[in-house]
């Protein structure tokens, strides 16, 4: 079987609550839905279709093509299952290999045992058919192979991205706390932004969320930073495929006449780093970058667009005292200087949101390493309401 134009079931995993964002994405590459779910998405397809979706995806974080589901009620089963799979057709030799896993059986409490029966079974079904034995370790930097074991069912992937995709591979410093890159792309998506008029970003940070609005409003896709997949190092891979893919991604990039993405920062460093990252990503010359207090960011007011900021959220009692003046401060600057816009805080602390003053149209659900956040939406009308609705 060569896995590259065989279909068979592909599941596109993300973080949890970006799945409507992804399967967004998904269908605008051209892939019809079979299945949703809380954290990804199933299609059909090849692992040359795989590729595709490697290299343009924001929101994802792995791309699993599926090689076999059985029955397994212990680890001997993953074993003895996968031990007569015909490995020798999807891996090259000399190629190394890791496994990962997710796993809920209560046979075992380490996800390891089980990455270790995969890799045994792997191991012995080469070396008897190859006299050979591949070499495999933790490290993604060869083939992969994802085991998901749920309590005696168990499914067998053909990792085809490998290190995680939701890391879009520009971001060289990434600063104090930074949002994931899958994240920021998916809270852009979350907003009305319409990708000409201004998107402005005080408390910009590391500038990962105005990095990733300049990427998505030119079309420049995540492919564009990375050079090593987890598909290029399977049996039949054909880098003419890859090659072709690739330079789509230069061909389909857009160039935004006027468009203004404006961050800022009291930290100079802060900047600084937003600076190189921006360099990284090749946006640099489309973000106007200052230090000041995020009250003094200019927005622009000939074209109302969005303003999206993600404040601290604070964890201890002190910490969360000091913020409240803060949140005040960011409901006043939205309430006297972003009038005609639509205003956005991205937060994990809902009781320092009310300190804004300002009540939400929109509150759309994410997550943030294990904290539960919100996307508060905010119509900033610019005359009274009555006004705007008259």
């Amino acid at each position: 079987m060569n896995v590259f134009t065989t279909k068979a079931a592909i599941t596109i995993t993300c973080h949890k609550r970006i799945t409507p964002y992804l399967e967004q994405e998904v269908k605008e590459l051209g892939f019809t839905i079979e299945d949703r779910f809380i954290t990804g998405i199933r299609v059909s397809g090849t692992v040359n279709d795989c590729i595709k979706l490697n290299l343009n995806l924001r929101c994802a974080s792995q791309v699993l093509y599926s090689l076999k589901q059985f029955e397994a009620p212990d680890a001997d089963a993953i074993y003895n299952n996968l031990v007569h799979y015909p490995w020798e057709n999807i891996l090259p030799e000399g190629v190394h290999f890791s496994v990962t896993s997710n796993v809920s059986n209560e046979t075992i409490n380490n996800n390891l045992f089980a990455n270790l029966r995969v890799k045994d079974a792997i191991v012995d079904r080469l070396r008897e058919k190859t006299g050979k034995r591949p070499s495999s370790g933790s490290e993604l930097t060869g083939a992969v192979f994802n085991l998901f074991w749920k309590n005696d069912q168990a499914e067998i992937f053909i990792d085809t991205s490998g290190n995680s995709l939701a890391r879009h591979g520009y971001r060289k410093i990434p600063g104090l706390a930074p949002m994931l890159e899958a994240l920021a792309s998916a809270t852009i998506y979350a907003t009305r932004w319409d990708r000409v008029s201004p998107f402005v970003n005080p408390m910009c940070g590391s500038g990962t969320l105005a990095i990733e609005a300049a990427l998505i409003a030119t079309n420049r896709r995540p492919g564009l930073f990375r050079t090593n997949y987890a598909f290029m190092h399977l049996r039949g891979y054909d880098d003419a495929v890859y090659l072709k893919e690739d330079a789509l991604l230069e061909d389909q990039i857009i160039d935004v006449p006027g468009l203004r993405i404006i961050a800022t920062d009291y930290n100079e460093r802060a900047i600084e780093n937003a600076k190189k990252n921006a360099i990284a990503a090749g946006v640099a010359k489309m973000i106007e970058f200052n230090v000041c207090d995020f009250a003094d960011t200019e927005v622009p007011q000939n074209a109302p667009g969005v303003m999206l900021v993600n404040p601290e959220y604070g964890e201890r009692l002190g910490q969360v005292q000091e913020l409240e003046a803060t949140y005040k401060r960011i409901g006043d600057f939205m309430k006297q200087r972003c009038r005609g816009y639509y205003g956005y805080v991205f937060t994990g602390n809902l009781e320092l949101a009310k300190k804004t003053g300002l009540k939400a149209s929109r509150r759309i659900e994410f997550y943030t390493s294990t904290i539960d956040c919100r996307l508060l939406e905010y119509e900033l009308y610019a005359g009274s309401r009555k006004e705007k609705e008259a």
